[in-house]
This record gives structure tokens, C-alpha cells and sequence, in this order.
């Protein structure tokens, strides 16, 4: 089987831009899986917001990897949303904020304390996967605007934070 990329041009089902264009669907999907485990108030509205933003991010992420190199700059000159650094400074924000708490752990941490801190956790591996998918596209000669890779590298940072916070 093939599928087809953003423009018509048809790839194997596991080529690499499709795996990245998976792994981010997939990690869309976590992020929505997190959000009904929220704290009420307005700390659990905040990052419900913030989740929500780099979900409407991803689909974004997404339509920009699904294009083949030969139309990215068709693609660039688009319509279509995509990633800004503006969305980059925003996870930066929410990362300075949580560290900024003063949050402790002691080495590696061991997933599962509470559902909530699973749930942050499996998102934010599959955010690391994502963002080696994404990291492998340039040796097919598909190139990766600095913003796509920096968003997802702090999307995943933001993640392990928010479940490290969960924990305590």
C-alpha cells in the first residue's frame, strides 16, 4: 500500500514522512487523552488551553510533513496555519513557569504515581517519539523548519514537567 501526501504525490505507507505524520497524530490524540484528567480551577484551565493550542499546533505540524520537498514552497505559501516561534516562546513560557515552582524529583522518574502523571507521561513519549521521526526526515531530503523541531522538543519538555508536577 501507498498513501498520498499533501499535494497528491503518493509514498509507502511506512515512509518517513508518514511515520512522522503518525506520530504526531498520536500524540495529538494523548494530549486530548490528558485533558479530562485536569485539575478544576484555573491552574487546570490554563494548561487545558495551552494543550489545546498545541493540539490545533500538530494539525498544523502535520499538514506541513505531509507535503513532499518538491511542494514546500507552495506549501509555504499557503494558507495553511503553521508553526511560529511565537508558538516555540509560548511552551518556553509554560516551561520557565513550572520551573519556577520549585518542582523536586530526584533521577529518572518511574511512571504511574497517579493517572494523571501516566497519562502526561505516555504523551510525552510519544512527543519523543514524534520528535525522532521529525529529526530523520532531512536524510531523505525532506527538510524540517527549525520551529517545527524546536516546537515539539519543548512540547515533550513541557509534558515531562507537567508530570512531574502531577506527582507531588
Amino acid at each position: 500500500g501507498t498513501t498520498g501526501l499533501l499535494y497528491g504525490q503518493r509514498v509507502p505507507k511506512g515512509h518517513p514522512q508518514i511515520e512522522a505524520v503518525g506520530s504526531c497524530d498520536e500524540l495529538n490524540a494523548a494530549l486530548g487523552a490528558v485533558k479530562p484528567l485536569l485539575a478544576r480551577g484555573p491552574r487546570g484551565a490554563a494548561t487545558r488551553a495551552l494543550l489545546t493550542a498545541a493540539q490545533k499546533n500538530l494539525v498544523a505540524l502535520m499538514g506541513e510533513l505531509a507535503c513532499a520537498e518538491t511542494d514546500a514552497t507552495r506549501y509555504a505559501k499557503s494558507r495553511f496555519e503553521k508553526i511560529s516561534a511565537a508558538d516555540v516562546v509560548r511552551l518556553d513560557v509554560a516551561i520557565a513557569a513550572l520551573e519556577a515552582r520549585g518542582l523536586k524529583f530526584d533521577g529518572w522518574a518511574t511512571p504511574g504515581a497517579n493517572v494523571r502523571a501516566a497519562a502526561l507521561d505516555c504523551a510525552r513519549v510519544v512527543a519523543r517519539r514524534a520528535e525522532r521521526r521529525i529529526a530523520a526526515l532531512p536524510a531523505i531530503g525532506r527538510r524540517v523548519r527549525p520551529e517545527v523541531r524546536q516546537f515539539v522538543n519543548r512540547l515533550s519538555d513541557w509534558l515531562w514537567l507537567l508530570a512531574r508536577e502531577a506527582e507531588q
